[in-house]
This record gives structure tokens, sequence and C-alpha cells, in this order.
């Protein structure tokens, strides 16, 4: 048996949900221990930021590993002359599962870099417009942001998003934004903040924006493979995209997308020949081969489980540590209850602990008192917070650990 038929075998195993409700799939036990039968995870310590990048599962694992063996092994033979069709293959086969086409789709190392490349490389932008980012969005994208600034004479706009979030106040905050500063030309969305979790209506802002000749660039790092929502359906013609978190990807993984008729708005990267292909938007150099062999395996594991399964699992655990201490009046939830605005990640604080320091600290403590491991950002208008991010192998039992661990620090 080869190895390629083995990790067949190995994704097969796993029953196939197709004809199941997400909602019947997201309470059944079972089936998710098998899923979560895919991969080796530590026993050292609850695993709850999963946000960083998602591990892979062992048949991707066991494809990279072959594939950095035979790379390493053919060398330059295999990268100048089997390696194009094979990255070829894995660009297609991802444009099939995000359901556009392939020429609008070009991978990259992450969606940082595919980000930075759209941000700098927009090219409908005068001095004296003005540029929209919020307090929820990535550091490196508001930096990319705020580098306009030098290099284009744009004026940067911060707005913060309300807390509670609420649907209606968040898209007021995005309209009154807008007719407060007419010359916007260009908003910075992020699907899912890294923050708190907040999932952002995006396709509505997107109008908004556009009816006020504005351009978006939209932050997906976080939503894609996560969140169920066609991309096409967020309405948005610039998207940064992840393929090592929710897609479970071998770390080095990402795309950008431009719209069809919209690839004359991207410069061609540094000074790259225009070619009229997405490529001559990216130039990442030598890629590690290994990853984008592996990348196929990921794509099909993921459509395997369905990104609707994925969601609603995802939303199950998170709501259960959620729900658990909602009524606790030592503890300050950043998470909304309306799902139009929930992801898999959300974040808490204790009560008037805004710095990060404090928040740091609490962390620590929930690690060595109860060996759960969570990680605190800051950045929000409101303070720095603890965010929480399980997986799709996480377990029920997890998430109650994690709900006695932060009683356990409430004091």
């Amino acid at each position: 048996m080869n190895k390629a038929h083995a990790r067949t075998l190995a994704l097969e195993a796993l029953p196939d949900p197709v004809g199941r409700n997400p909602a019947e799939v997201a309470v059944d036990d079972n089936w998710w221990a098998k899923v979560r039968d895919l991969y080796d995870l530590t026993d050292d310590v609850v695993m709850l930021d999963n946000g960083y990048w998602g591990s892979m599962a062992r048949p991707v694992q066991e494809a990279f590993q072959h594939g950095t063996a035979l790379v390493n092994r053919d060398n330059a033979w295999f990268g100048r002359r089997t390696f194009p069709a094979l990255f070829e293959q894995a660009r297609v086969q991802l444009a099939q599962t995000l359901g556009v086409d392939s020429d609008e789709i070009a991978l990259t190392r992450g969606a940082t870099e595919a980000m930075q490349i759209l941000i700098s490389g927009y090219r409908n932008l005068q001095p004296g417009d003005m540029v929209l980012y919020a307090d929820t969005d990535y550091p490196s994208m508001i930096t990319a942001m705020e580098w306009l600034q030098a290099r284009r004479g744009v004026a940067v706009q911060r707005i913060e998003l309300p807390e509670p979030f609420d649907h209606d106040s968040i898209m007021e905050t995005y309209r009154s934004a807008l007719e407060q500063h007419p010359r916007t030309r260009l908003v910075l969305l992020t699907q899912v903040s890294h923050r708190h979790g907040l999932l952002l209506p995006v396709a509505e802002i997107s109008a908004l924006a556009r009816a006020a000749g504005a351009g978006v660039v939209l932050d997906a790092a976080h939503g894609i493979g996560q969140v169920d929502t066609p991309l096409r359906d967020l309405d948005v013609d610039f998207i940064g995209i992840n393929l090592h978190k929710w897609i479970g990807a071998p770390v080095g993984a990402g795309a950008v997308y431009i719209r069809r008729g919209r690839l004359d708005d991207i410069d061609p990267y540094m000074g790259e020949a225009e070619t009229g292909h997405i490529d001559s938007r990216v130039h990442t150099g030598t890629v590690n081969f290994a990853t984008f062999l592996a990348l196929p395996v990921a794509l099909a594991l993921h459509e395997r489980i369905g990104v609707a399964n994925k969601r609603a699992r995802l939303l199950r655990l998170r709501n259960q540590w959620l729900d658990a201490l909602r009524d606790d009046p030592r503890i300050q939830l950043l998470a909304s209850a309306d799902p139009r605005l929930s992801s898999a990640i959300a974040a808490f604080r204790l009560r008037g602990r805004y710095d990060m320091d404090a928040n740091m600290a609490t962390a620590e403590r929930m690690l060595q008192q109860s060996g759960v491991f969570v990680v605190a950002r800051e950045g929000l208008a409101s303070g720095a917070c603890i965010r929480v991010t399980p997986g799709i192998f996480s377990t029920p039992a997890q998430m109650q650990a994690l709900v006695e661990a932060i009683k356990g620090v409430a004091g």
C-alpha cells in the first residue's frame, strides 16, 4: 500500500456526515471523537489557544513529512520540473473548495502576507483621501493601513466597535463613520476578530462602504474554514486568507483573493511585470514545497468534515463555557449571544481588570492551577482580555475544565 492510498483510507475511516443536519452532528460526541482520533494532541495542557494555528491531522502531517523527504531527495529537479504542476493543482483545489475561479486565487505564506499585498498595492487612493480601520482588526493589518499615510498621503481613521456586541450598533458605527468621513476610500474589515471572536456582518458593511464610494479589503484569516458563509456571499473584492488555522494545512499556507475584473485595482508586486494574472501581485520567493504538497489532503479532510458541521460544533463548545459563566458577576464575557456575530473564538476578563499585565497574570494562574492554556490579547478600546479558542478536536470535558479554571481565578 503506498502512502497516498494510506492517507485516503485514513480520511475515509471517518464516517461521512453528508445528509445529516449540522445541529445533529454538533452534538454527536462519538463522531467528533473519531475526528479527534485523526490528531496527535498534547496531554500536557488543556489546549484552548487553537487560534494561533490549527494542528495538522495525521494524514496531513504524513503528507507534509513525505513531501519534505521527497523535496530533500530530488532537490532542484523536483522544484523546477515537478512542483509547478502540483502547486497549480493545489490552487485549483483551493478555488473549488472556496467556490471561486482559480484565476482569482494566488497562494501565499499566510493571511498577513496576503493582506499586506492588498493594502499596500491598493491603487484607488489619492492624497487627502481617508482609510478606515477598527480596534478589532489585527495589528499587522492596522500597521499596513497606517503605513498608507506616509506612502499615499491619506488620512487614517480608527473607529471603536461597541461592547457588548449588537448587530444594529455595529452597523450604525460603520454607517456613522462613513457619513462623518466622506473621503473614506478604503475600509479594512476583519471577518472574525482574533481578539474576541466578533463575526462581522461583512456583506452588509461592504454594501455601506460601496455606496459611500469606498473599497473594502477583508481579513478572513479566522473566518475561512470555520464560518460557513460562501466566499462570494461576503460580497468583497479583495480578501486575505489563512490556510494553516481553520483549514488545518501546515504552517506557512495562505491565499489572496481578487475578484475577477478587479485585478487592475492592485499594483503588481514591487515592480513585477504586468501580466494580467493574479500571480503578478504575489512574489513569495521560494515557498515551503511540502506545505503546498500537503494542502490538498487538508482540503480533503476539511470537506469530509464539512464547514457547516465545523461551525455548529465549534459554536456548541463555545456556548458551553459562555453559558456556564454568563450570570457570574465576577466575570465579564466579551461575546455576543447572537449567532450572527459568533465564532469559535470568545474572550473574557475578570471584572475591573483591563490592563494587559493583569490578564496575562490571570492566564498564567489558570495554567498553573488548572492546566488550562489560554492567551491574553490587547488592543481593544475597552482593554485587554483573555482569548479562548477551542478546536474541532476539543471536547465538552475540556470546556468544563475551562469553566472551573476561570471560577478558580475569579476569587
